[in-house]
């Protein structure tokens, strides 16, 4: 299982979501379980390796939504959270020494539907409605 968070910023012009793109495919951060962790867990871990954020809170709660399976039947668990930074490094993986993704760009949430595959935009709405 993967897990990773829907980072959202507020922003005077209404929330962003940031997405990352491994090759032709925008997602947001996440990765999987190691040993010993729980999902939650994870999915800080992830956000922080892949992004450098190290600051999220949780104010919708602990609430998931997992994606259909995809690549050989993973299942992606993505938690609802919320930074206050808008600066953001990828940086290189430290098991290949290569960075995981190409680029990030901070969305609204219409811009966001528009790069994401469906499964991805599933994740997208869960997050809208949970941000009423």
């Amino acid at each position: 299982m993967s897990c990773g968070a829907v980072v959202v910023r507020d922003t005077a012009s209404g929330p962003r979501f940031l997405l990352l793109r491994a090759f032709r495919h925008w997602d947001f951060p996440k990765g999987l379980v190691e040993n010993g962790e729980d999902p939650h867990q994870a999915a800080l871990r992830e956000v922080r390796e892949e992004t450098t954020l190290d600051d999220l809170t949780f104010p919708w709660g602990e609430d998931f939504f997992e994606s259909g399976p995809y690549s050989r039947g993973k299942i992606a668990r993505y938690y609802l959270a919320r930074t206050g930074r808008s600066d953001v490094a990828i940086l290189p993986n430290p098991e290949t020494g290569q960075p995981e993704h190409a680029e990030f760009r901070w969305l609204t949430p219409t811009e966001a539907r528009r790069l994401a595959a469906p499964r991805v935009r599933l994740v997208i709405e869960w997050a809208v409605t949970k941000m009423g």
